[in-house]
């Protein structure tokens, strides 16, 4: 693992969206890619950033 991960307070506030906007997109497998660390979601930022780019161009 590279470098530090996400919380998912630090990519709502990044894409201005709400933490259950987050949610909602997890669990219809939407969104960036998260991964579960114990009970907390945690967000790799090259993820966040590959899913905004695929966003942009589609």
């Amino acid at each position: 693992m590279e470098g530090r991960l996400m919380s998912i307070d630090e990519v709502a506030a990044l894409l201005r969206v709400p933490k259950g906007t987050l949610y909602q997109w997890r669990s219809k497998r939407k969104g960036p890619k998260a991964r579960k660390v114990g009970r907390h979601l945690r967000y790799d930022p090259a993820d966040v950033q590959a899913w905004f780019r695929d966003e942009k161009a589609a």
